[in-house]
């Protein structure tokens, strides 16, 4: 639902995109009444914006011709750092859809200077990002904005929720951090519903309203990051694997993502604990850290690193 200085915002900036526009397209951009339209064509007028209305066949409303608003006061280091920072945001997954990144970029180029204008689209046409999501899942602006404003607040929010197996439930949430990973949006929270902290796939969320209650201050020390990435971690698989690395725990944390596995120092190596849908491509894992190790469990695993091995070494012969 826009907020009437978003429909305001929405209206200028149609006026500015085309020669004439109805009074019909008007209300039905903005989801309003034709008196409603009156109204905010009145609105604009009393902020000196010269909005002329064309009656008849043909007629409504348009900008008094040579009208322009003042073009957006950015230096060239600040037009790369807004044009930019859109781009990465739809090719990473982080925008609220393709069509949001697209009206905002285009929102962007008509408010720059012409010159600049022409250096910006030179830069966004030549410019590739090596670490696009392929499985991003962006969410709606309203809830990330949503999101965002509870946890600055410290409220608790509600909101039904989705979890993998389909079913649905309704959450009594105090958030304490959202954490964007490989282009999926997640929420650390207290989960009030099951007394614990948890992590929550921000698509699968919705009707999200904050509440006048206080949240739930995060634990001491809490890390939005650290909570999410371990979480992901312990996400259920088919195999449970501890494996004890000839590695300082500093090295392995280098070489394995902490959403990957769980990471503690025994010694003068390293336990590694974590998940996987396949003991093949676990054994492949292994392989790549270039250490020595202990398999602990499952005893699977030792035949597949077996395994593993005879190919390599029949691929080398």
């Amino acid at each position: 639902m826009l907020t009437p200085t978003a429909r305001l915002l929405e209206l200028l900036e149609l006026l500015q995109s085309q020669p004439v526009v109805t009074g019909r397209e008007v209300a039905d951009r903005l989801g309003v009444d034709a008196r409603t339209v009156r109204r905010y064509i009145d609105a604009l007028r009393d902020l000196g914006i010269p909005v002329e209305g064309q009656r008849g066949v043909g007629g409504g409303y348009a900008m008094r011709p040579g009208f322009r608003l003042p073009p957006l006061m950015l230096g060239e280091d600040e037009a790369v750092a807004v044009a930019l920072g859109v781009v990465a945001a739809a090719r990473l997954g982080l925008a609220g859809s393709p069509e949001s990144a697209t009206s905002a970029l285009a929102k962007v180029h008509r408010a720059l200077p012409e010159t600049l204008r022409r250096r910006v689209e030179a830069l966004e046409g030549a410019l590739e990002l090596t670490a696009a999501a392929d499985a991003a899942v962006p969410v709606p602006g309203e809830t990330a904005l949503a999101l965002a404003e509870a946890i600055r607040r410290r409220r608790r929010l509600t909101a039904g929720y989705r979890v993998f197996s389909g079913e649905r439930s309704t959450r009594d949430l105090s958030p304490h951090g959202l954490v964007v990973h490989a282009g999926r949006w997640y929420l650390a929270a207290h989960d009030h519903t099951r007394d614990d902290l948890r992590t929550f796939r921000v698509d699968r969320m919705r009707d999200v309203s904050m509440t006048a209650e206080r949240a739930l201050p995060p634990p001491d020390g809490f890390d939005a990051v650290g909570h999410v990435s371990t979480s992901l971690a312990r996400v259920p698989s088919r195999w449970e694997v501890e494996v004890v690395l000839d590695l300082s725990l500093d090295a392995a944390a280098r070489r394995l993502p902490p959403t990957m596995a769980e990471l503690a120092a025994a010694g003068g190596g390293t336990v590694l604990r974590m998940r996987a849908s396949s003991l093949e491509w676990m054994a492949g894992v292994l392989a790549g850290l270039d250490c020595g190790f202990e398999i602990r469990s499952p005893d699977e695993l030792r035949s597949s690193v077996r395994e593993l091995a005879e190919r390599l070494a029949a691929r080398v012969a």
